[in-house]
Formats: C-alpha cells, structure tokens, sequence
C-alpha cells in the first residue's frame, strides 16, 4: 500500500515540497522511505497528488509533487456526528472510525451524564488532537477531506445553535420503536446524536424530541458509546451512503 501524508500547506501541480519535523522524520525512521519512493500528497481541499521523494536529510523530507488526481473517496451522503464526549480511547477511537466512515462533520457535545468535563484552553487541546486522529484516519483510508471537528459545546446549547439543512435528525435511543435502518431516508444530509459513557437524561431526549430528532435504535443490545457510534455510520452508509454500491 502506497504511504499516504496530509500536507498543511495547499498543493500546486508541479511544486515543490519539503516536509520538516515530525512528519519528516516518520517517513524517514518510521517507514523507512528513501530518495526516489513514490508517495501520495493531500491538502485536505479534495484531490491528490502523486509524489517523489527527492531529498531526505535527518529533519526536512523534498518532495516533487505531480499533477492531481481525485481519489473518489468523499461519501455522497453529508453525515454530521453529534457525539457526547467519552473518555480518552473511547474518543479517539470514535473520531478515528467516524472519518473512515466517511462523516463529513463531528460536534463533541458536553451531557448531563457525561463524565468528561474541558473548560476553555483543555478545550482547544481536545478539539486540536481530535483533529489529528481525524488527519491520521484519513491517511490510513483514503480519504482526502478530514472532517470538521467543531470546538465542544454543551448538549443544551448546541440545541440552540443547531445549524439547519439536514434532511433527517435522529438520536440512538435503547428501546425506541423504529431501527436506525428503517428511518426516513435523507436525500444527501444525515444527522445522528450519540451519547456518552452515562447515555442521555430524559430531559435530554426531550429536548431533542422539541429540536426535531426522531429515536431510533441499534437491536436489543446495550452498546458501549464507540460500539454504538461505528454501528451507526456503517449502518447508515449502508443504507443510504456508498457502502450500498
């Protein structure tokens, strides 16, 4: 498999490219490219590019980038995650599959029953390794536009400021009548509430219930947030997005 490295700078046709730091010293010690190996670029705009590898020292990586291609990649069907926010892993974990499934947005939201708590500088920490995981995701699958990772937000203040345009709204809950796969079908925007560690309070449901969102459920089973998280977007690519081709 060809190594792929998101590039923070835009990309030009022809141009080229030195990688320093970290990222440099991965391809180098990690994955142990050398002078002359091929490698896939990306700027996180929708293409990318063929490149080689022309010069490496102990810090910089040069890269000759080619002309751009498009991966076809990018679901057509525009998923935002509205997700409680879990312990450390647990996050990351759901941060890392939601961009291999494709989920075009994801809003961390703070709940009653969540156990994680971030004030304002925790926050933006969160929210800029958040965006890491979701940069490595996208490395490892394919993809080419890393998702919006919004800046958490309170459940409740989130409903307030909720951006409209999705075709449907919907929130896992355990026991609702109607299966995620039986919902109404969006025409190309979806979007899924999921809960924390502690799930959402009655209030919470209610909330959501005034806010538009339809229950739906995964089966009879108790899942853990990230199990749930996962099953949901598969399921909802399958149904609707492009795991259905």
């Amino acid at each position: 498999m060809k190594t792929r490295l998101f590039v923070s700078e835009a990309l030009i046709n022809g141009t080229v490219v030195v990688v320093e730091g970290d990222r440099a010293r991965y391809l180098g010690r990690v994955l142990r490219l050398r002078t002359g190996d091929p490698i896939t670029v990306f700027d996180g705009t929708g293409p990318e590019w063929p490149a080689t590898i022309e010069n490496m020292t102990k810090s910089t990586v040069t890269l000759q980038v080619g002309d751009s291609r498009e991966a076809g990649t990018e679901s057509p069907l525009k998923i935002h995650l509205v997700q409680g926010v879990s312990r450390g892993e647990r996050m990351d974990f759901v941060v890392q599959k939601a961009t291999e499934l494709g989920v075009k947005r994801i809003t961390p939201v703070l709940t009653e029953y969540g156990v994680v708590k971030l004030d304002g500088d925790r926050a933006a920490k969160r929210r800029e390794h958040w965006a890491g995981v979701a940069v490595s995701a996208c490395e490892q699958s394919g993809r080419t536009r890393p998702p919006l990772i919004d800046a958490p937000i309170s459940l409740k203040q989130w409903f307030g400021a909720k951006p409209a345009g999705a075709d449907v709204d919907l929130i896992l809950r355990p026991g609702a009548g109607t299966p995620l796969a039986g919902a109404t079908a969006p025409a190309t925007k979806a979007c899924i509430l999921v809960g924390p560690e502690g799930g959402f309070s009655d209030t919470e449901y209610e909330d959501a219930e005034v806010a538009g969102f339809d229950a739906v459920s995964l089966g009879p089973r108790i899942l853990r947030t990230e199990t749930a998280a996962a099953a949901a977007l598969a399921i909802m690519q399958s149904v609707w997005g492009d795991l259905r081709k």
